[in-house]
């Protein structure tokens, strides 16, 4: 999955919960998983039972979190399933517990903002976004995936990978593109010296069996679950392995599991490019606001012409056109925030203002590159990528020609997977035909995952029911006040309850896509249309 993944990239739009969970940081996906996998390879995935000790809870450091009452505490994991009596590792857990009457209390809720690489520590404050207080009903458990954020140890290994003034993004020199290998081969590097054996256990399984850790350790038989992102990805690995562990899941921006991981990068690049031409659109109805041309082409004609100054001169001395890139590329993820850039784009093109930019990209420091760490450490091992560079400059040079926007960017992203150190694994084959009826969410132009990834695993969860935003670009964006969807989560999660299945492959109920913002409307009712009740996912 892949979502606003630099400093100062995630949109700043909204209201409530969004903002309280500010904090919380925005993601990338990507093989193919080809035929069955063996019987000996699906055991693999089977590894010696592990019971941790109970969660010592208490006051969370957060302030946020404690704010809110929440508790927070550590389950002991071993860093190896298969030698649960070696090395072990801490993930960091929160919990916001029900409120409702012991009668009506339905158990835990995993939650999982997505990443891979996303901390999810804060995001047990979801509890009171579910209509008509469905969400008291559970306690509702954040946590950080090992590696990440509060969990022990962390991992960081370059905090100045995403910098000022990086080389161009398209490698239109073969110099040009060996100083990104160069680059992608180092921070490989760094990540092998300050991981070490933490590298060769970040696979999605890991996590699964986390997951399975922290079930023992609240005492439940099952669980519940929202994944947002890749957190459906871990939902299905989870619910393939573990059918009898789960009482009811919802999925936000379905992941394909066929292109785990690199195929589902490269379809990315197509969707993206489609959002921002969208994206320009939007910007082109409010002319008479931002004054950047009347129809969409004169605005992506804009776009560009100033990406290619930027080459020669940075704005502020700072923003080049990689840092451009990854400021628009939030607004091809979804509508929140698509007037902050819009308004940067205004000043800069036409004032010559670099304030806005500067905002929507602030320079990283010691420690920012976590989630980007652990996103590869785990993208990377979780299945083999193409070890060929020449594969990967054929596919996206025939991908460039076409669909400019992202690609370049989204290749280099996530080269260092060609590199990558720790010990690669083999995906499980995500079948769903044990698993209980779950609730899946995807808007129609989703470019982060693919609303064909959507289709698939409505396919392989014969159980499931699949809502989708008709027409939306919007990633993940259930929670965000469209009652359609949002009502349609609370039912499932008070009684089970979901919209009949429909025959064919297409979606089983349609609801309204996240509008987009206007900015003619007075500030509350646009943060009022524009916001969102969390943060964005990776």
């Amino acid at each position: 999955m892949r979502t606003p993944r630099y400093p100062g990239s995630e949109p700043d739009g909204g209201q409530g919960m969004r903002r309280l969970l500010a904090a919380a940081v925005a993601t990338t996906v990507g093989l193919t998983i080809g035929g069955t996998i063996p019987a000996a390879a699906q055991a693999h995935h089977d590894p010696p039972s592990y019971t941790p000790p109970p969660i010592a809870w208490g006051a969370c450091t957060n302030a946020t979190l404690k704010a809110r009452g929440a508790e927070c505490g550590f389950v002991v994991v071993p860093l190896d399933y298969a030698n649960p009596g070696g090395t072990k590792i801490k993930i960091a857990v929160s919990r916001m517990k029900h409120k409702s009457a012991a009668a009506d209390y339905q158990g835990v809720m995993l939650v999982n903002p997505g990443g891979p690489g996303g901390s999810g520590l804060l995001f047990a404050v979801l509890q009171p976004a579910i209509p008509n207080n469905v969400g008291l009903d559970y306690d509702w458990i954040g946590f950080d995936p090992r590696g990440v954020g509060a969990s022990v140890p962390k991992l960081t290994c370059d905090g100045n990978v995403a910098g000022y003034n990086r080389p161009y993004y398209v490698p239109v020199t073969r110099e040009l593109e060996q100083t990104w290998l160069d680059r992608s081969k180092a921070y490989a590097e760094a990540c092998a010296r300050t991981g070490g054996p933490l590298l060769d256990h970040l696979k999605t399984t890991d996590n699964v069996n986390d997951m399975e850790s922290i079930r023992k350790a609240l005492g439940r038989q099952q669980i519940n679950f929202y994944g947002f992102s890749y957190g459906t990805y871990l939902g299905q690995t989870y619910a393939t392995l573990h059918p009898e562990r789960v009482r009811r899941m919802v999925f936000d921006g379905v992941v394909d599991p066929r292109g785990v991981w690199y195929d589902n990068n490269l379809s990315q690049d197509v969707q993206f490019d489609r959002n921002i031409d969208t994206y320009f659109d939007w910007v082109a109805k409010y002319d008479a606001v931002y004054h950047l041309g009347a129809s969409g082409e004169t605005v992506k004609a804009k776009y560009y012409a100033t990406l290619q100054k930027l080459r020669k001169t940075p704005a502020a001395g700072k923003i080049g056109p990689d840092e451009w890139t990854d400021i628009f590329t939030s607004a091809g993820y979804y509508v929140f925030g698509w007037q902050n850039v819009a308004a940067a784009f205004a000043a800069y093109v036409n004032d010559g203002k670099t304030t806005g930019l500067l905002e929507l990209y602030a320079e990283p420091g010691p420690g920012t590159d976590n989630g980007y760490a652990v996103y590869l450490g785990t993208q990377c091992t979780d299945v083999q990528w193409p070890t060929k560079w020449k594969k990967w400059e054929r596919d996206n040079w025939r991908l460039y020609q076409k669909y400019p926007f992202l690609t370049w960017s989204n290749a280099w992203y996530n080269a260092p997977c060609v590199f990558w150190a720790g010990d690669v694994g083999r995906p499980v084959r995500v079948n769903g035909e044990k698993a209980p009826p779950i609730l899946m969410i995807s808007e129609t132009e989703d470019a982060a995952t693919p609303y064909a990834g959507s289709l698939e695993v409505r396919q392989r969860f014969p159980r499931s029911v699949l809502v989708e935003g008709v027409g939306g670009t919007t990633h993940s964006g259930s929670l965000s006040g469209v009652a359609c969807t949002d009502n349609t989560i609370a039912a499932y999660l008070d009684t089970g309850a979901l919209p009949d299945r429909v025959h064919g492959d297409r979606s089983d109920k349609q609801c309204g896509a996240v509008p987009p913002p206007d900015p003619t409307a007075p500030a509350a009712q646009s943060l009022s249309s524009g916001g969102s009740l969390r943060p964005a996912v990776r």
